[in-house]
């Protein structure tokens, strides 16, 4: 399985301290020029073709006095496109980033090989944030995405973004390794479930691992039977293949690391609901249940990209969920690798089923914080819609920073209380915890609280409910509906909030 996942890195980008000269623009095809809200003198006198764009960009704004984007050819030989944008630099990074994803949709629309960028009136700082969300933008348009069709669209032809009027170099770094990231996550999440079975998923795994020398390890059923992983085997004990497993990667980094991450993802590659099965339209779009695994991955590759240095493992759920004669069913009782007695009411809660294992296992291993990822539940798109995604933690103290995290990434979380009496919802009388509930009050809650119980209370923990991980029209910079939301928010959590290097017991 070839997955182009480093196209975006493929892709030059040039910074350079002064403006853009006219002969630079007349060179290119496409030109993106940002400028601060209400553009004054000495910002005109920083724009190359002034004398044409600026009586333009005045008569938009006499027709509509709320306009804020000029798209233009100039008169010269190449018929140069100009999309000039207005805009404030206190909007929040959301509103860039959704402005961003417009400006570049109209830009690869064009599919030109090189992109000019040129901002006028804007200081460092706000400059780079602001660059920052177009850069992603751009990348993120530019990724391809799996297609079958027999006439397949061309990949972008863009090879080359120069910037021009920043008055120093910005630090890229992290948004390339996050737009990286991202795109695998998207590429896998779009694949049918007749292509990423848990068993290619596993094999395509072992090759990305090879490739970014990352030590791996796979859990058979066989493997998890002998750990008594009951909760995990009950959800695939009707896979026609017995392909299933937990995948565990490890990444080193190359000095003595102090620090140690966990990465959890869900990887449940089709869900039919099993023997409460899904209705045509709940079942449809089952292929993507396996969002929170790619995202869990995709987070693996962005940070080692950065070659941060604490240790990352990262650990992938991967099953199917089967309808048949061999499949689990209501009121079996499962006992889970860490002793757990687990009453099943639903088999389409199979999701925490495995996370249950599979948190059971990395906690074994003693890390200091461990972000778990999963398409869980509908109740918190319901909740939430599928803007933001919900946020769980076993530390009352990260809801503040988890929430920040959201706000300054520009994938916005919401956090979710977890408090002990919602146990009285998830009381059994023949095991020690109910899978769920029928009444599905509530249920993204009472799922986080199902899953605590398989974290040690020695870790700092962090559970994402990817409620944004599919958003009609894209969500952010990111164009497509699948959104591989989770790896921008989680490069913030850790880079900018720094949450490794706190402690939140």
């Amino acid at each position: 399985m070839r997955i182009p996942y480093d196209h975006s890195e493929k892709i030059k980008l040039n910074q350079h301290k002064a403006a853009a000269s006219v002969k630079q623009l007349d060179a290119s095809r496409v030109a993106l020029l940002i400028v601060p809200q209400q553009p004054d003198k000495g910002v005109w006198e920083q724009v190359a073709h002034a004398g044409v764009l600026k009586p333009r960009y005045q008569r938009a704004l006499r027709k509509d006095k709320d306009a804020t984007r000029l798209a233009t050819d100039l008169p010269n030989d190449n018929g140069t496109r100009v999309i000039l944008q207005a805009l404030d630099p206190e909007a929040s990074t959301f509103e860039l980033l959704t402005l961003a994803r417009k400006l570049a949709a109209q830009v690869l629309d064009i599919d030109p090989p090189s992109l000019l960028v040129q901002l006028a009136g804007f200081e460092q700082a706000s400059g780079t944030r602001i660059l920052e969300a177009i850069t992603a933008a751009v990348l993120a348009a530019a990724c391809p995405m799996p297609s079958y069709k027999s006439d397949k669209d061309r990949p972008a032809g863009l090879k080359r973004i120069d910037v021009y009027g920043l008055p120093g170099r910005a630090n890229l770094a992290q948004v390339r390794a996050e737009i990286t990231g991202n795109h695998l996550a998207r590429w896998l999440a779009a694949l049918p479930s007749n292509e990423l079975t848990p068993g290619n998923y596993r094999k395509f795994v072992s090759q990305l691992a090879k490739a970014e020398g990352w030590r791996m390890e796979f859990l058979d059923t066989q493997a998890l039977a002998r750990k008594k992983a009951g909760a995990f085997l009950a959800v695939c004990q009707a896979s026609p293949k017995h392909d299933a497993g937990i995948v565990r990667l490890r990444y080193t980094p190359g000095k003595r690391a102090t620090k140690k991450l966990a990465l959890v993802g869900k990887g449940i590659c089709f869900d039919t609901g099993g023997v409460n099965v899904k209705p045509a339209r709940y079942m449809n779009g089952m292929h993507e249940d396996m969002q929170g695994s790619a995202v869990a991955l995709g987070t693996l590759l962005a940070l080692s990209r950065l070659q941060v240095n604490y240790a990352v493992d990262c650990w992938l759920a991967l099953a199917e969920n089967h309808i048949g004669s061999k499949a689990y069913k209501p009121n079996d009782v499962v006992i889970a690798s860490n002793g757990t007695s687990i009453e099943v009411k639903h088999t389409d809660a199979e999701g925490r089923m495995v996370l249950a294992d599979t948190l059971a296992l990395a906690s074994k291993t003693k890390p200091n914080m461990m972000i778990d990822y999963a398409t869980l539940t509908g109740a918190c798109i319901y909740s939430l819609s599928s803007r933001y995604s919900g946020a769980f933690s076993n530390r009352d103290a990260l809801h503040n920073t988890l929430t920040t995290a959201g706000r300054d990434s520009g994938e916005r979380v919401w956090p979710f209380p977890l408090d002990k009496d919602f146990d009285e919802s998830l009381k059994s009388p023949v095991a020690d915890i109910l899978q769920c509930t029928l009444e599905g009050d509530a249920d993204h809650i009472l799922a986080a609280r199902f899953l605590k119980r398989f974290v040690s209370d020695s870790i700092d923990w962090v559970h994402i409910d990817l409620a944004a991980s599919n958003h009609k029209g894209g969500l952010g910079h990111i164009p497509t509906d699948t959104t591989g939301f989770g790896v921008r928010y989680t490069l913030n959590l850790l880079q900018q909030q720094a949450v490794l290097n706190t402690s939140w017991n």
